[in-house]
């Protein structure tokens, strides 16, 4: 994976083959962050990153300027590399080890955008229940955005707050306000 604008542009991390994870492609990637340069300053705005598996996304706001990120995962070892390559590229991230859900259900913070990567075997509720929380629980700023990242026969349209899909090969961002 690699680093496609910013700071630390064309900056390849190659994460441990042992993590369980599928980081977003590039092509996914720049498409994502052309639709978001439309509509948020990356200067000025916060983002969580959940389910953030190796921080690919969580780097790609931080290269960019974003204000503050915040990446959540679960996993020990996901949440080590992020920690580690933080550290290497001299980044602003918090990383926080904990269950997705229950950060969700807790966290009294604010975030312009929120960008979920579950697992793409996740079933409707599973995925439903990711935009559920957000909302319920405010952690979106007025304006904010959800996005959720998922296969592409996944169909989350009938999610509440859902605004529209993008496919981008086998991947798709849902996008909820």
């Amino acid at each position: 994976m690699r680093i496609i604008s910013g700071t630390n542009k064309g900056r390849r991390i190659t994460a441990p083959k042992k993590l369980p994870v599928r980081p977003t492609t590039d092509m996914a990637k720049e498409a994502l962050f052309n639709i978001l340069a439309n509509q948020f300053h990356p200067g000025s705005i916060s983002i969580l990153d959940l389910f953030a598996g190796t921080g690919n996304i969580s780097y790609e706001f931080a290269s960019r300027g974003a204000e503050m990120v915040t990446a959540v995962d679960e996993n020990f070892e996901c949440v080590k590399f992020i920690k580690k390559t933080t550290a290497e590229l001299d980044f602003n991230i918090s990383v926080i080890k904990s269950d997705v859900y229950k950060y969700l259900e807790k966290s009294s913070a604010k975030f312009d955008v929120v960008f979920a990567d579950p697992p793409y075997n996740f079933d409707q509720e599973s995925f439903a229940k990711i935009a559920d929380l957000t909302f319920a629980n405010k952690i979106l700023k007025p304006e904010g955005l959800l996005i959720i990242e998922h296969w592409k026969r996944t169909d989350l349209s009938t999610v509440e707050n859902f605004e529209e899909v993008r496919n981008y090969g086998n991947s798709a961002f849902s996008f909820f306000r």
